[in-house]
């Protein structure tokens, strides 16, 4: 639809919904041009009523943290939805169950574990996203994923039908699931152990640690680029890359991180063209040097 054509199909929304909206400072690279609609969906009611209002004619596209996402410079044609703190709520259900709004931070879902001395969720510490994006692609660090301590998951469709969906329904592989992409996270319950609180504080300080020691922090990265490849070596991406890639290789401000090789960094003004270049061009050179093709870990949005 054209944007006037939305503006009056949206109207009853009110400041919530944004047309031509600069994506730029809404990501870790502070890469990016503009969606032609944007919704900050402040409760569960509006949203199934926006949904329904755009009767599954629009692209749509969840933005989270913004950890994992690279976005083109040119404007995406459809509608960004972002998350109020109003989907940002923690509580614990049972003495060991634990229900979040999607819009929880990973690592504020692993403190409110801590301070209910329940074990299981320490390595959230390390994931920079929110639980939405986590469920989505089964985000996971020093060998626990998602799936590990998931109980079930709430969701939307692009109707507005609002399902629950339990765990052992979803069959989760190596950072995605087997989840209809039309989908959208609302919350979820997990599941943690009784623990020690000096233990559960230990082993998130041990990770953070381990985190700090072997990935760039305070600096504009989104994280691991590729997936680790499944079967066709036993060697690390990062060590493909390491063997098939000059380091200090840059298009424009995009360049390899010298602490992870994994991680690329936006030095200053990177453009969406920049990064889709040193991307490529270590997917290529991988594939030259070890005939491995490597998959995209982050989301692109254009």
């Amino acid at each position: 639809m054209q944007i006037d054509q939305l503006k009056k199909l949206l109207s009853e929304f009110g400041s919530n919904v944004r047309f031509e909206q600069d994506l730029k400072k809404k990501n870790w690279f502070n890469i990016g041009g503009s969606s032609k609609v944007f919704y900050i969906a402040n409760d569960l009611k509006k949203l199934i009523l926006f949904l329904k209002k755009l009767d599954n004619k629009e692209k749509l596209f969840i933005l989270g943290a913004g950890s994992n996402t690279l976005i083109s410079d040119n404007l995406f044609d459809g509608v960004v939805i972002k998350f109020s703190k109003n989907f940002n709520n923690i509580s614990l259900l049972r003495e060991n169950v634990i229900i979040a709004g999607s819009a929880v931070l990973d690592k504020d879902l692993s403190e409110f574990a801590f301070k209910n001395n329940l074990s299981g969720f320490e390595f959230l510490s390390g994931i920079p996203g929110t639980i939405g994006g986590g469920i989505k692609m089964n985000a996971g660090c020093f060998g626990k994923e998602f799936k590990d301590i998931l109980i079930s998951v709430q969701a939307i469709d692009n109707h507005g039908k609002v399902i629950t969906i339990p765990a052992k329904d979803i069959k989760f592989e190596y950072r995605k699931n087997s989840l209809p992409n039309d989908l959208i996270f609302l919350s979820a319950s997990f599941k943690g152990t009784k623990g020690i609180s000096k233990n559960i504080e230990n082993e998130m300080n041990r990770l953070k640690l381990e985190k700090t020691k072997t990935q760039p922090t305070r600096v504009k990265t989104i994280g691991s680029t590729f997936k680790n490849p499944k079967s066709q070596t036993r060697k690390k991406v990062w060590e493909l890359i390491k063997q098939s890639v000059p380091l200090d290789i840059k298009f424009g401000d995009a360049s390899i991180s010298n602490k992870h090789c994994n991680f690329f960094i936006n030095e200053g003004n990177a453009s969406f063209e920049d990064m889709s270049k040193l991307i490529d061009f270590v997917a290529k050179n991988v594939l030259e040097k070890t005939g491995i093709s490597l998959e995209k870990e982050i989301k692109i949005l254009k």
